[in-house]
């Protein structure tokens, strides 16, 4: 059922930011540590291109788009970057804003999800409180 199935991709994407925000926080945390590498995830690289990969032909512009992304989200580490003498490359102004950035995110995604279930639960006590 396409609905669920929905509630399960918000559910994924949450995991996702969660991940996110876990990492930045760590980038964060270790801003004075000599030799530490920042650390981020590249879920939306892997999501565009298996989008890109499954294209269903649609007759109609209100057909649902064909395909499923089941690939989990990729940690990465820049090793390849340094700002300090100590090999340290965490920018905190930099990791800050990915970290406001990514907050927005995840209250989007819960307040979507949150609408999604309070409709389910209109739907099931029809319309009644």
């Amino acid at each position: 059922m396409k609905l669920l199935n929905n509630t399960g991709n918000l559910e994924r994407a949450l995991d996702v930011s969660s991940l996110r925000h876990r990492l930045i926080s760590n980038n964060i945390a270790n801003v004075d540590t000599p030799g530490y590498k920042t650390s981020d995830v590249s879920f939306q690289n892997i999501l565009e291109k298996e989008q890109a990969r499954f294209i269903g032909k649609r007759t109609n512009q209100k057909h649902l788009i064909i395909g499923e992304n089941e690939q989990d989200p990729k940690i990465l580490v820049d090793q390849q970057t340094s700002l300090l003498n100590n090999e340290n490359n965490v920018d905190i102004e930099y990791e800050m804003t990915k970290l406001s950035e990514n907050n927005l995110y995840y209250q989007t995604l819960t307040q979507t999800i949150n609408k999604h279930y309070s409709m389910l639960r209109y739907v099931i006590t029809e319309g009644r409180r």
